[in-house]
């Protein structure tokens, strides 16, 4: 888990293109139109798709009685089913642009889904349709999975479609960087960073390594001032502003170099910043950020979440068990020393408590050091670098969580060194449980340590639902399959 100045973006929410339609040109209005309609679309014929599967399970099994199936209450399940469902992603802003990072993607579908099939469920109960009860339970975990698969289908499938969206970073330091490192983890390729701009920089023509999924490529960084010019020779769509601590000059005359240039301009805003009329939050991989936000307690919510925490922690760990027992004998055979091992951390409002993880690094490292970033680190272990890839060496939190210390989502949980040099900012984040996963694992982000990117934190408090804590848990899943966390 894991290196910069303390200034941490606050980075994080819905699309990139958030006030500039006023200036796009009327074919690229018809273009965003026309995809829109075609993924409303795409998204019915889902949905209808997702409820002819179920019906036809529901009977090839025998599923919720026998009652006579008629024609014409089926298409009309079916349609309302794809209707309520495509009408709660619209209110919840789905046809505007999705999260970049597909959380909040992922959290939404799986929302509207569920709130379409209880809705069509109670009417079910009503008119006494033993037959549709039936085929509303086996589409409430069927169509949720086809909604997700097909919309990342129809970005792979459309993403080349869409404009170019030119952005500029103007900015100091490793600000910057971070910015262009959560670009170059996103899945939309409309976003193209084309130019860095940097005061501090004393010589022009440096270039940056971007690497993208689908391409490696430079990014050239010049030394300012910032102009409309300079914005206008590279055909500039959108100006993005990383200048903590800097004067309201500066910031002002970067946003009259992107208004003559006809460019949106956005902030990577520091608490100062924050106070200013004109900042607004950047729209940069899934999170939008109030930095100072204290977090409120809802006793419902709070009680849903212990309770989804018992159930997952105690049936993981079932189901776990011989995987763990294996773990347990591997790392006994590689290293001599415990299997597992046990660090003091800081959970919820400051208090300590003993975190379990198996242990992947030789028993004479440092106990309580900064984490290893690469895995070629002289302290893990050869069967430690597999665990540490794959996650599985955080399996014995699952413990934590039923001993009420962590919850399967939320802030990862900081050592003692590091908490008692928080800020007062910092210091926000303690005011939930520590989970065992969360966003800051997901985001471009983790490769910086977990104090300078408390946006991430922040974002999940202010947002958190049960919805979102299944989107996360099972993008860790995927995530933690393919590059670990």
């Amino acid at each position: 888990m894991s290196t910069s100045d303390s200034v941490a973006p606050h980075l994080y929410a819905e699309p990139f293109e958030t006030s500039r339609a006023e200036r796009q040109a009327d074919p690229d209005k018809l273009l965003d139109g026309f995809l829109c309609a075609c993924e409303i679309a795409a998204d019915l014929l889902v949905c209808i798709s997702g409820m002819v599967s179920a019906f036809w399970l529901q009977h090839y099994f025998h599923l919720g009685g026998e009652s006579p199936v008629r024609v014409q209450q089926s298409a009309a399940l079916f349609l309302s089913v794809a209707f309520f469902t495509v009408f709660f992603l619209y209110r919840d802003g789905m046809y505007r642009g999705g999260g970049l990072l597909q959380i909040r993607t992922t959290e939404n579908v799986l929302r509207a889904s569920v709130q379409a099939m209880l809705i069509m469920f109670v009417f079910a109960c009503l008119f006494g349709l033993q037959s549709a009860t039936g085929t509303l339970l086996i589409a409430i975990a069927l169509v949720p999975v086809l909604l997700i698969m097909g919309k990342y289908v129809f970005m792979l499938s459309t993403r080349h479609l869409r404009r170019q969206n030119n952005v500029v970073l103007y900015g100091v330091g490793d600000a910057v960087k971070r910015i262009l490192s959560a670009l170059s983890h996103i899945h939309d390729p409309s976003l193209n960073p084309v130019l860095i701009i940097d005061d501090d920089r004393p010589h022009a023509g440096e270039s940056i390594s971007q690497i993208r999924h689908w391409q490696d490529r430079l990014v050239q960084t010049r030394r300012g001032p910032i102009s409309a010019a300079l914005l206008h020779s590279c055909q500039c769509n959108t100006l993005v502003v990383a200048l903590p601590n800097s004067t309201p000059d500066k910031v002002h005359a970067a946003i009259q170099a992107a208004n003559q240039a006809g460019a949106n301009v956005a902030f990577l805003y520091g608490t100062e910043l924050g106070r200013q009329p004109f900042t607004k939050t950047v729209n940069l991989d899934g999170l939008s950020l109030v930095p100072l936000y204290k977090p409120g307690t809802n006793r419902c919510s709070a009680v849903v979440k212990r309770a989804f925490d018992l159930a997952g922690a105690s049936l993981s760990l079932l189901l776990l068990s011989p995987l763990q027992i294996l773990i347990v004998i591997l790392v006994k055979l590689d290293s001599p020393g415990p299997a597992i091992f046990c660090q003091e951390r800081v959970g919820y409002r400051g208090k300590h408590f003993k975190m379990y993880k198996f242990r992947s690094m030789h028993t004479n490292a440092t106990v309580y050091d900064v984490s290893p970033v690469t895995s070629d680190d002289p302290r893990i272990t050869r069967i430690g670098r597999l665990l540490r890839k794959t996650s599985l060496d955080e399996l014995p939190q699952l413990v934590n969580v039923l001993l009420g210390h962590m919850s399967l989502v939320g802030p990862r949980p900081e050592m003692p060194f590091i908490t008692h040099s928080y800020t007062a900012e910092q210091r926000l984040r303690l005011q939930v449980i520590p989970g065992i996963t969360g966003l800051w694992q997901l985001s471009a982000a983790r490769a910086f340590p977990i104090h300078e990117n408390i946006q991430h934190d922040f974002y999940y408090i202010r947002n958190r639902t049960f919805f979102m804590d299944i989107a996360i848990l099972i993008h860790t899943l995927f995530f933690a399959l393919n590059n670990g966390i």
